[in-house]
């Protein structure tokens, strides 16, 4: 039989009417299963967990205690018992002023003091004998008087002699100079042979506690307000200060500094040149790696937030007004538009606050393909790395 162009038409339509039909003769399409015109997206499941919010923030080293070691008495440096660049302990002899003159001073006052006593011993017993005159009245009121006043005035002049032999023995103990804190102590502005003075504005040289050191780091005054309104409202639970952990970026290599510190204080006022407030964290430093000055990128520990989102940051865009919104694929593969909070970034990934809910399909790929109501093929990202994964191994 000769086939038409007609024939040709009616076999084909029913063909492909056929190819429809499901495994049933049904002619619907079987549950569950991808339309043809669907979009591959790759997506997450959100999960709801405890975030702990970290806030970024530029600083500076600052030593821990720093000391100028300076004179406190006149003379010659008779000797220098460091070496420049040293670990020094506190009370360790650093330099020597010539003593002579303040021994010689020492032994004057030291004199002085046992010439009063000995005054001060006549004086006494010359009261006591006209005191037993008084009674028998073989001296008169005034003699006794005389003595009286004769002994005060002896007691005070022996309490004089011993202040000047304390103050004569503090400068002759001031020769020694010696080291006010523990550290390490830089260059020597002075040799021996060099003249000083109690009253000299230059130190000899500077002592600098490395161990532990502080770090000081600022954050904007608007975002601790933010901070603080949100704690407030109860969004964000407050960490207590002994909680607090800083870490460490070093600007100079990149690297993160290995042992962790402690939020110590905050400024109570914000700087009016910069808008910031001043944040101070203490850090062990064992081996010196950190030194004053350096430049740093802390990351400081503020607060907790119950119930958020810790997604990658290409799933949520903005619009024209700056909302942050994400994509999620509904019950039945569409898409649906989600406006979103956004507390903060870390790392590659947003903290979000609301507008998730857990096992919400939050879409990561295939973004640039879809619009809201778009019908959808999903791919679990992780399900597919996980697969992938085990074909390799």
């Amino acid at each position: 039989m000769k086939l038409t162009y007609k024939s040709l038409s009616l076999i084909a339509g029913l063909l492909l009417l056929g190819a429809c039909e499901d495994e049933g003769g049904t002619g619907q399409q079987a549950a569950g299963a991808p339309q043809a015109n669907a979009i591959q997206v790759g997506f997450v499941t959100a999960k709801a967990e405890t975030i702990k919010l970290v806030s970024e923030m530029p600083g500076r080293t600052v030593a821990y205690r720093k000391a100028d070691v300076r004179p406190q008495v006149d003379g010659l440096i008779k000797e220098r018992n460091f070496t420049e660049g040293s670990f020094v302990e506190a009370g360790q002899q650093l330099y020597l002023i010539d003593q002579d003159r303040y021994q010689a001073e020492l032994d004057a006052a030291l004199a002085k003091l046992a010439s009063e006593r000995a005054n001060l011993e006549l004086a006494t017993k010359t009261r006591a004998r006209y005191e037993k005159l008084l009674k028998s009245s073989a001296a008169s009121a005034q003699r006794y008087d005389d003595a009286v006043a004769a002994e005060a005035q002896g007691r005070a002049a022996v309490a004089a002699a011993r202040a000047a032999v304390d103050r004569t023995r503090i400068d002759l103990n001031y020769t020694k100079v010696t080291a006010p804190i523990s550290g390490q102590i830089g260059a020597s502005s002075y040799s021996e042979g060099a003249l000083v003075t109690a009253s000299q504005s230059n130190a000899l040289a500077t002592i600098t506690q490395l161990d532990p050191i502080y770090v000081d780091v600022t954050q904007a005054g608007g975002k601790l307000l933010h901070l603080q309104e949100a704690i407030a409202t109860g969004r964000i639970s407050e960490v207590e200060k002994d909680e607090i952990e800083v870490r460490l970026l070093l600007d100079a290599t990149g690297q993160e500094y290995p042992l962790k510190g402690k939020l110590q204080f905050s400024e109570v006022t914000v700087n009016e040149t910069t808008g910031t407030v001043r944040l101070r964290a203490v850090f062990p430093n064992p081996d010196n790696t950190l030194l004053p000055g350096m430049f740093v990128r802390g990351f400081v520990g503020q607060g907790r937030i119950n119930d958020a989102f810790l997604v990658p940051q290409k799933a949520v865009m903005r619009d024209q007004g700056g909302e942050a919104y994400a994509y999620i694929i509904d019950a039945e593969n569409k898409v649906a538009k989600r406006a979103v909070r956004i507390e903060q970034a870390q790392g590659q990934n947003w903290v979000i606050s609301s507008g998730l809910e857990s096992g919400d399909k939050l879409i990561v790929d295939g973004l640039q393909r879809i619009a809201p109501g778009s019908t959808v093929a999903p791919i679990d990202i992780k399900a597919a790395g996980n697969e992938t994964g085990k074909q390799a191994g």
